[in-house]
């Protein structure tokens, strides 16, 4: 399956693509983890992408762009894919389209503004190895300590709340409209996010499983 999952910042965009990449046996493609690997490296494409990121913008194209071109012709991704915030604008998608990469579903995990920004208020990084967490919905064994290698964790800045303001009004803006998009393509699928990720998850695994079908 080759599948693009999309939804506003903090919809749990990550959490489902770990669970549809077990169940399938494909790789989840997450832009976002990418790009801050660029960044942590402080290469040229990653202090470029850092300024975006920091003021809660989209990062430009044509850097999103070389790297998924690169990752989906490697033989990582000759079964099948999830694309994990790409495309994230109509050139991005057009631009896919332009590849020749065929698409089996898009799938929009739908949660309210009010609802993202608790949910990223709450979030919390290991500095040591990346490891994600949330205070209400993954907490750890000790506060503010990663389960899986004893380092502090910490509050990213674009989980701040005006950043994750921001990051919202550019979703509905630029990306939502996605959504028409891919519907007039036939290929939407569209699951309400729901309080326990596990009612989600069985949510997003239904409606995939029809769509397969």
């Amino acid at each position: 399956m080759n599948l693009i999952i999309m939804g506003a910042p903090g919809a749990g965009k990550g959490t489902q693509s770990e669970k549809i990449s077990q169940k399938w046996n494909i790789p989840a493609v997450s832009t976002g983890d990418m790009l801050r690997a660029a960044v942590k490296a402080g290469t040229e494409m990653g202090v470029l992408a850092k300024s975006y990121m920091d003021a809660g913008q989209l990062v430009p194209d044509e850097v999103v762009i070389g790297i998924i071109k690169d990752y989906l012709s490697s033989d990582t991704c000759k079964g099948g894919f999830i694309l994990d915030g790409f495309p994230r604008s109509i050139p991005q998608a057009e631009a896919l389209d332009a590849m020749g990469v065929k698409i089996d579903a898009v799938l929009s995990i739908e949660v309210a503004d009010e609802k993202i920004v608790e949910r990223m208020s709450g979030r919390r990084i290991c500095s040591g190895c990346g490891a994600s967490y949330h205070v209400v919905y993954k907490p750890t064994k000790v506060a503010d300590i990663c389960d899986s290698c004893g380092k502090p964790l910490y509050i990213r800045d674009d989980d701040a709340a005006e950043t994750v303001l921001k990051r919202l009004t550019t979703y509905h803006g630029t990306t939502e409209p996605l959504k028409d998009y891919y519907g007039a393509k036939g290929l939407l699928v569209c699951v309400e996010g729901q309080e326990k990720v596990e009612d989600t998850t069985a949510a997003v695994m239904n409606a995939l499983s029809k769509f397969e079908a």
